[in-house]
């Protein structure tokens, strides 16, 4: 498994698994195909922010 810190490790279409901002505290992981990235740097230190093709939006902690 990658880490979701990088935005070329993350493709439209890549299963993966995030943490949405109700469950931070926790640290649960969701898991949804990506739909769109949101975050516009090339990386980010808590992980790129995706919005998966249900709509949920999070930050990517894994890719499967």
């Amino acid at each position: 498994m990658n880490t979701g810190s990088n935005r070329s490790n993350i493709n439209i279409g890549s299963s993966v698994g995030i943490v949405l901002k109700q469950d931070q505290r926790s640290g649960k992981i969701t898991r949804g195909v990506v739909k769109r990235i949101l975050t516009k740097s090339s990386s980010h230190p808590h992980g790129i922010k995706v919005q998966l093709e249900d709509g949920r939006v999070g930050r990517v902690k894994e890719i499967h």
